[in-house]
């Protein structure tokens, strides 16, 4: 295993995701297995939430699908992927709040909880089945005003604005 994936297998066990991550597997009834780069997948999972077909905590994949078939969905192992470094680099479990609030924030601008997430943005929106959607039209008329303010000439010192 290359050096960053130990590191960052390292780091989520010393932060307790990863030992987070099995809880909520064996919560979900889900068979664990090792995985490439120090992942484990947890297949099988029961719970109905939350609804996307894999999530990650700590190192641990969470699936309702088997590994197989999880391993076979190369670019969605590979997002899934990308969230375990997250954890590493947000400190472990404090990414859940952090994800929750950018999820928050893009369903506000597009309607959607991935579009706008840093958080799937930076793990790859369209290798996790995300889609890059417009922002709602309520956003991107004050988008455009508050570009149109910005781009104003200020008054000048001692005048009134007109």
């Amino acid at each position: 295993m290359r050096a960053p994936y130990q590191a960052r297998r390292a780091v989520n066990l010393l932060n307790g995701s990863t030992a987070a991550g099995i809880l909520v597997a064996a919560a979900g009834r889900a068979r664990l297995s090792r995985a490439r780069d120090g992942l484990l997948i947890g297949a099988g999972y029961r719970l109905p939430v939350p609804v996307a077909p894999a999530f990650t905590v700590g190192n641990v994949v969470i699936t309702r699908m088997d590994a197989a078939a999880l391993a076979a969905a190369g670019p969605l192992l590979r997002h899934e992927a990308r969230h375990a470094t997250q954890y590493a680099c947000c400190g472990g479990l404090p990414m859940i709040p952090a994800y929750l609030l950018a999820a928050g924030w893009s369903w506000a601008l597009t309607g959607d909880f991935g579009t706008r997430n840093v958080f799937e943005r930076r793990a790859g929106l369209a290798d996790g089945g995300y889609s890059d959607r417009p922002v709602r039209p309520a956003v991107a008329r004050w988008q455009a005003r508050a570009a149109r303010l910005a781009g104003a000439p200020l008054p000048a010192a001692g005048r009134r604005a007109a």
